[in-house]
């Protein structure tokens, strides 16, 4: 039998770029597979309904089916934590971990865990979503102490429209960021298509470019004990373990 790490994400319901760009990037690792369980996502604003969404109760449900396919870490491949708090994701782990007894994480940790391996103090945020939502993303993540320089958003409440938009206009979005000099830019949402345009602006600018499926898929694959190194095209962070 081969000796397969298996990936499971929770996804997104109205999330049309996560599944497709893990497979991209997973293509040449017969090694590891990724294995998806959606539950309702429609609305990112700070509305009752919206906010809502991110009950623990649905997110709980696809974990444990994920659980059914003995994967070896459950990720929450979406960005809530950084408008409804860190704690709350951190809880939230907490929670799969204790009812399936497998490692979990979520993108927001993953970028803080990326932040804290490459050393980033500051850096710069680029998102689709609306001000109400990019605010407290700019508030939460000082909070953990990095400090946000510049930031783009497009106003946007989403969630499927956020797959729409071309990965010119988000180069742009991450070109007018970099002139505040960061430390790091985070394309900062799951279902906005910056994965295959990441890697080439990292090289041209110099900076890390830390795509939200990318490094979702890093602090996952550490997690399940995976070998992140033969993806180093797609990022330096790839080059990277898992951060003390």
């Amino acid at each position: 039998m081969m000796d397969r790490k298996k990936i499971g994400l929770l996804t997104p319901s109205s999330n049309t770029i996560m599944e497709p760009r893990t497979a991209e990037l997973l293509h040449d690792l017969p090694e590891v597979s990724a294995h998806f369980a959606r539950f309702r996502v429609t609305e990112i604003s700070l509305g009752e309904g919206a906010m809502n969404q991110f009950k623990f109760t649905p997110q709980l449900e696809a974990a444990g089916l994920l659980a059914d396919a003995l994967v070896d870490v459950i990720s929450w491949g979406g960005t809530s934590g950084g408008w409804v708090g860190v704690e709350n994701d951190r809880e939230l782990c907490r929670h799969i971990t204790e009812q399936t007894g497998i490692p979990a994480s979520t993108s927001t940790l993953a970028l803080l865990a990326a932040f804290k391996a490459l050393n980033v103090r500051t850096f710069a945020l680029v998102t689709p979503y609306l001000d109400e939502i990019q605010r407290p993303i700019v508030r939460n993540f000082a909070g953990e102490g990095y400090e946000c320089v510049a930031e783009r958003h497009l106003e946007d409440k989403g969630n499927y429209s956020f797959s729409e938009y071309g990965e010119e206009q988000i180069a742009g979005m991450v070109r007018e960021v970099a002139e505040a000099k960061p430390d790091a830019i985070a394309i900062y949402c799951t279902n906005f298509n910056g994965t295959r345009i990441a890697p080439a602006l990292e090289q041209d600018l110099g900076i890390p470019v830390l795509d939200s499926v990318a490094f979702t898929l890093w602090h996952a694959m550490l997690l399940a004990g995976a070998d992140t190194s033969r993806l180093n095209e797609h990022g330096r962070l790839f080059s990277l373990g898992l951060p003390d």
